[in-house]
C-alpha cells in the first residue's frame, strides 16, 4: 500500500461523512441557527461565555486529541494497517462523529449541563447519579494519568548522588520553560481578544510568532531543574487555578493556540506522506485475529479510542464546549469536524508506522510517540532538499505532542469540578439556584479543591494499578453517552435510529473487554499467582470491572425500556390520531 494513497482515501472518505452523513443528522436532529445558546442564556463570563466559531474548534480539538489518535493506531497495528484503517474510518463517520455532535446538541438543549443531565431527563435523577459517580471517577483517573505523565516531561533527572544531571535532564527542562511561557501567551492573547478587542486574525497571527519565539526561548533557556514531586505539586497548583478562572482568561486561548501547534504536526504528517509517498508494504494489511495483546475483539476496538470513538469526547462536548457554543449551527464543524481531523490525525499514524515497521515490529521503536515521530520525521527527511531537518522535525513534534497532555490535563480537572457540581443538583437546577448545604458542596472552589487533591494524590501513587482499566472504563463512557442521547432524541420525538448499532456495538465492546479483566484478575488470584500489595491490586481491579458491568447493563436496561415505551407512546398516539381522522371524515360524509 502507497502511504500517499491510504491518506487521500482516508480524506476523501471522511470528507463525504461530513457532507453527506454529517449535515443528514442535522437536519434529523433539527438544528436551529436561530435559536440562542446557552452561552448566551446563562453567560457568567466565567464558564459560561459565546466564544468565536475558530477560537472554539481550537479549545475543542485540543481538548479532545491529545495523544490518543497516536497511540491507538500504533498499539493497534499489531493486527495490521487495514482493520485499524476500517475502524478509524467507520467509527469516526458513524460512531465517534454521532457521538461528539449528538453529545454536544442535547447539552446545549439542556442549559449546557452534562451527559448526566440528559439521562436525568429521561431515566430518572438516580440514573443520573450513577452516571456522574461514573465520569468522575474516570475523570480522576485522567488527571492522575496526566498530571504524572506531563510532571515526567518536565522532571530533571538526578545522579546516585542526588545532584542534578543536566546533560539528561535538558530536554525535560526545555519542555516546562515552553510549557510555562506557552500558558503567559496564552493569557495575553485572552486579554488581547477579550479587554482589548483586537482583530482575531491579527491576534493570531501575532500569537503564532509568540509560538515560534516561546520554543526558541525555552529551547536555549530552561532554568527550572525540579524534581517530580516537585513538578507534580505545581502542577496541581495550575490546574486548580486554570479550572475556577474564566474561560477566557486561559482555557479558550490556550487550547486555541495549542490547536496551531496540533495543525503545525498535522501538516507535517501530511506534507511528508505526501512528499514521500512511500511503499509501507512492509507493514501487514493483516496478521490475523490474535495478537500479543489479545484477539482482535474487543482490543481493537478499545485500543484505537480517540481515532474513532471515545467517551472522554462527550464529557467534552456536554462540559466545557456546550458552554461556548455560539451557535447552534456551529455544532456539527465543531464536534463532528474535530471528531473527523482527529481520525485524519489517526490514518497519518498508521502511515508512520508502516513507515518505520522494521524498527516497530524489532522492538527497536516501542514508545508510540518515538514511532510517530520518527516515522513522519523520517519520510519529510527522505524528500529531496530536505534531508537535514529530521532531528529538528522529531524534537518539535514530541513537544506539541507533551504540550497536548497539558491542555487535556486542565480540560479534565475543569470538567471534573463541572460533574462534582452537577451531582448535588436536583433535575433542571443549576448552580446559582441552590442554597444551604447544597450551595456549599457546589462551590466551585471546593468541588476543584477535591478533585485536584484527590486527582494529583492518585497521579503521585498508585494510579498506574488501574489504569489498564481506563480503556473499557473510556469506551463504557462512550456507549452510555451514546444510550443518554439516543433516548432523549427519543422523547423529543426527534430521529434516533442511527444510535441503535453504535450504543449495542460498543456496550458489547466494553463488557467482553471488561469480562476478560475479570476472568484474568480471578486467574491470578486463585492461582496464587500474587500476593502482597499486588494481590490487593488485582482484587480492586476485579471489584472495579464488575461495577462497570453492572452499571453499564443497568443503564442499557433502563435506555432500552424507555426507548421501547417511547415507541409504544408514538405508536399509540398515530393510532389514537388516525381513529379521530377517520371519525371525522364520516362524519363529515355523514
Amino acid at each position: 500500500m502507497n502511504s500517499a494513497v491510504m491518506l487521500l482515501l482516508g480524506v476523501a472518505a471522511l470528507a463525504c461523512g461530513y457532507l453527506f452523513y454529517g449535515r443528514w443528522l442535522a437536519r434529523e436532529w433539527g438544528v436551529d441557527p436561530g435559536r440562542e445558546t446557552p452561552a448566551y442564556t446563562y453567560e457568567d463570563d466565567v464558564d459560561y461565555m459565546p466564544a468565536k466559531p475558530a477560537v472554539l474548534m481550537g479549545h475543542h480539538f485540543s481538548s479532545i486529541a491529545g495523544a490518543g489518535p497516536i497511540t491507538g493506531p500504533v498499539q493497534a497495528a499489531v493486527f495490521g494497517w487495514l482493520p485499524v484503517l476500517l475502524w478509524i474510518l467507520v467509527g469516526g463517520i458513524f460512531f465517534g462523529g454521532v457521538h461528539d455532535f449528538g453529545a454536544l446538541f442535547a447539552s446545549i438543549r439542556h442549559k449546557g449541563q452534562s451527559i448526566g443531565e440528559i439521562i436525568a431527563d429521561t431515566m430518572g435523577t438516580k440514573m443520573k447519579k450513577m452516571f456522574l459517580v461514573f465520569a468522575y471517577l474516570t475523570l480522576l483517573l485522567v488527571v492522575a494519568a496526566f498530571s504524572s505523565m506531563v510532571a515526567g516531561t518536565f522532571a530533571a533527572t538526578f545522579t546516585a548522588e542526588g545532584a542534578v544531571d543536566y546533560a539528561a535532564s535538558a530536554g525535560n527542562a526545555s519542555t516546562a520553560m515552553i510549557s510555562l511561557l506557552f500558558i503567559v501567551l496564552a493569557i495575553g492573547f485572552g486579554f488581547a481578544i477579550y479587554r482589548r478587542h483586537a482583530p482575531l486574525l491579527v491576534s493570531t497571527l501575532v500569537g503564532c510568532t509568540g509560538i515560534v519565539a516561546v520554543i526558541f526561548v525555552g529551547m536555549n533557556f530552561h532554568p527550572f531543574y525540579f524534581s517530580n514531586t516537585t513538578w507534580m505539586v505545581i502542577i496541581g497548583v495550575y490546574i486548580a487555578v486554570a479550572s475556577v478562572v474564566p474561560v477566557w482568561i486561559l482555557l479558550q486561548p490556550r487550547d486555541y493556540l495549542s490547536s496551531f501547534l496540533l495543525y503545525f504536526m498535522m501538516a507535517v504528517a501530511v506534507v511528508g506522506i505526501l512528499g514521500a509517498h512511500a511503499d509501507i508494504s512492509a507493514m501487514p494489511a493483516f496478521t490475523g485475529f490474535t495478537a500479543s495483546s489479545g484477539s482482535m475483539f474487543p482490543v481493537l476496538f478499545v485500543t484505537v479510542a480517540c481515532g474513532a470513538i471515545s467517551g472522554f469526547h462527550s464529557l467534552v462536548s456536554s462540559g466545557t464546549t456546550s458552554k461556548q457554543l455560539d451557535n447552534e449551527k456551529h455544532a456539527l464543524p465543531v464536534a463532528y469536524g474535530s471528531m473527523l481531523i482527529e481520525c485524519v490525525l489517526g490514518i497519518c499514524t498508521i502511515c508512520a508506522v508502516g513507515y518505520v515497521w522494521d524498527r516497530f515490529a524489532g522492538g527497536t521503536l516501542t514508545n508510540p510517540m518515538q514511532v510517530f515521530s520518527v516515522g513522519i520525521a523520517s519520510m519529510v527527511a527522505s524528500i529531496p532538499g530536505l534531508s537535514g531537518v529530521q532531528n529538528v522535525l522529531q524534537t518539535l513534534l514530541i513537544l506539541a505532542i507533551s504540550v497536548f497532555c497539558l491542555t487535556s490535563l486542565d480540560t479534565a480537572t475543569r470538567l471534573a469540578r463541572y460533574t462534582f457540581q452537577e451531582f448535588w443538583l436536583d433535575e433542571g437546577e443549576t448552580v446559582p439556584e441552590t442554597t444551604g448545604l447544597k450551595k456549599v458542596l457546589t462551590n466551585p472552589y471546593l468541588a476543584t479543591a477535591f478533585t485536584v487533591v484527590v486527582g494529583v494524590g492518585l497521579g503521585m501513587t498508585g494510579y498506574l494499578n488501574i489504569w489498564p482499566l481506563f480503556g473499557a472504563s473510556n469506551q463504557l463512557l462512550a456507549a452510555v453517552g451514546l444510550l443518554a442521547v439516543a433516548t432523549w432524541l427519543g422523547k423529543v420525538g426527534k430521529n434516533n435510529k442511527m444510535f441503535y448499532v453504535p450504543m449495542v456495538f460498543m456496550l458489547v465492546v466494553t463488557v467482553t473487554s471488561l469480562s476478560q479483566t475479570i476472568l484474568s484478575n480471578v486467574n491470578a488470584l486463585t492461582s496464587g499467582a500474587v500476593a502482597g500489595a499486588e494481590f490487593g491490586w488485582s482484587l480492586t481491579r476485579t471489584v472495579i470491572a464488575a461495577v462497570l458491568i453492572v452499571l453499564a447493563l443497568i443503564l442499557a436496561f433502563d435506555s432500552i425500556r424507555t426507548m421501547m415505551r417511547q415507541a409504544k407512546e408514538k405508536k399509540a398516539s398515530k393510532t389514537k390520531s388516525g381513529t379521530k381522522a377517520s371519525e371525522t371524515l364520516a362524519s363529515e360524509q355523514a
